[in-house]
């Protein structure tokens, strides 16, 4: 578990596992990676944040709020024709970028370009969950696109006000009627795994 959002925390995480053997390898890992289980990973101020945020995340008033949050924005982006992925659950709104975008192709990467458009149109930082993080380059050049192109947008705990909510949807609504004069890109550099951290762009 990434705990960075419902954990509540700064940084850190965890892994849980009822195998032995497993438990076992991911401790030599560590010792590699971290240090030895007695002192690698987090530190021990990190730890107690993160026990802390455990218990606040369980609260039910801030649950409430938390997924209501989200909702609110889903209920803003349906007013303005905009697809999401329902229901809108707790920590994002992924938005489907293709009705933002109708128009442009797959191989512009929409999801990427809706994601650009909203930075550049009113700072909003989103992350693409489409074909270029699940999409492949065979070695002969040609690529796979997957079937959703999607921009999550995920919510930092106890951050936002709803006028931040009631921008964000302003600023996408604006993005859409924009839309004919968004521009796509192209990948023109990307590591053999996980390009979505650090492949490189050009616009189309």
């Amino acid at each position: 578990m990434s705990a960075k959002k419902d954990g509540m925390v700064n940084i850190g995480g965890f892994i849980v596992l009822r195998d032995d053997a497993w438990m076992e390898a991911v401790r030599n890992a560590l010792i590699l990676n971290e240090g030895f289980p007695t002192y690698g990973g987090l530190a021990g101020r990190d730890l107690e944040a993160l026990a802390v945020g455990l218990v606040e995340g369980m609260d039910e008033d801030y649950l409430r709020y938390r997924l209501r949050t989200a909702e609110y924005l889903g209920e803003k982006l349906e007013a303005a024709g905009i697809g999401f992925v329902r229901p809108t659950g707790g920590h994002a709104v992924y938005i489907d970028a293709r009705t933002v975008l109708p128009d442009m192709p797959v191989a512009h990467y929409p999801a990427w370009a809706l994601g650009n458009a909203l930075y550049l149109e009113g700072g909003i930082r989103g992350v693409e969950v489409g074909s270029v993080m699940f999409g492949k380059r065979r070695d002969d050049g040609t690529e796979t696109y997957h079937a959703l192109e999607l921009l999550r947008l995920a919510f930092p705990r106890r951050m936002y006000t709803q006028s931040h909510f009631d921008y964000a949807a302003e600023v996408i609504a604006e993005v859409k009627a924009k839309a004919a004069g968004i521009r796509g890109v192209r990948i023109v550099r990307q590591p053999r795994y996980l390009r979505h951290f650090s492949a490189e762009f050009a616009w189309v």
